[in-house]
């Protein structure tokens, strides 16, 4: 067994038999200094947040609030300044992901944590079937589920087969969305992190969406999203919290 396989199955019996949240936001603040400008700008301040395994938590508020800061800092593509974001991995049991080493915080991203933002970044040259098969792969072994589930979502979101193996640098801003939306949604992620998922897409697609939030939901991913209005998704978030000026405001 590798030195890999031990911390990871170590981590697994020390997370069992236990009940805790699935992610625990604890006084979580992160700014930005602008040093051409010799500005400090806010993201998020004093965010505190507990959500348990299987729920849908929606965060609302106008642009520049500091939602998105969040996410960032769950994802660790922002470094927090200060507090802690205790997530429960599979793998791990319970870190730190503010202060987590990259190693670890990159196996969580392949195997336990998806998160789905409003822009679309792959490698180059990567046709729109091979970017949803990569990620499918990460997520099954066997070969015939990887291809059924990588068709069954293009399906879903109504991409021509014409379009599954050309580039996505060709499609629509909305095709983009689409593709991944579906390429987050096919690895069927533990935690979910979903940034604006319907902010260019037609009402015909955001159910579609809403349809594989229902279906996460129901199979035990929690999810934390971000939306401008969450009455597309009435019956399916569970709380609701309403952000101003870096921090959560009484909704």
């Amino acid at each position: 067994m590798t030195a890999d396989a031990i911390d990871i199955a170590q981590g697994a019996v020390a997370s069992a038999g236990t009940s805790r949240p699935m992610l625990a936001i604890e006084d979580l603040s992160k700014g930005f200094t602008l040093h051409a400008a010799g500005r400090r700008v806010r993201g998020c301040e004093g965010i505190s947040l507990s959500i348990e395994a299987g729920e849908f938590v929606g965060v609302t508020g106008r642009s520049g609030s500091g939602k998105s800061t969040i996410l960032k800092c769950i994802y660790r593509t922002n470094l927090p300044e200060a507090g802690r974001i205790v997530y429960d991995s599979a793998a791990f049991g319970p870190v730190d992901l503010a202060t987590l080493d990259e190693r670890r915080v990159i196996y969580l991203r392949n195997y336990e944590i998806g998160y789905i933002s409003q822009f679309l970044d792959v490698v180059p040259r990567t046709t729109a079937r091979d970017i949803v098969r990569a990620s499918a792969a990460e997520a099954f072994e066997d070969p015939d589920v990887i291809e059924s589930e990588t068709v069954r979502m293009l399906e879903h979101f109504d991409f021509p087969q014409e379009l599954w193996d050309l580039y996505p640098n060709t499609f629509s801003g909305g095709e983009k969305l689409r593709l991944n939306i579906a390429r987050a949604m096919v690895r069927r992620p533990r935690l979910l992190l979903l940034d604006e998922p319907t902010a260019s897409l037609d009402n015909a697609s955001k159910i579609k969406v809403r349809d594989l939030i229902e279906q996460l939901k129901a199979g035990g991913t929690t999810m934390l999203g971000i939306f401008h209005d969450l009455e597309f998704m009435e019956g399916v978030c569970d709380r609701e919290y309403n952000m101003q000026a870096g921090g959560f405001v009484a909704g």
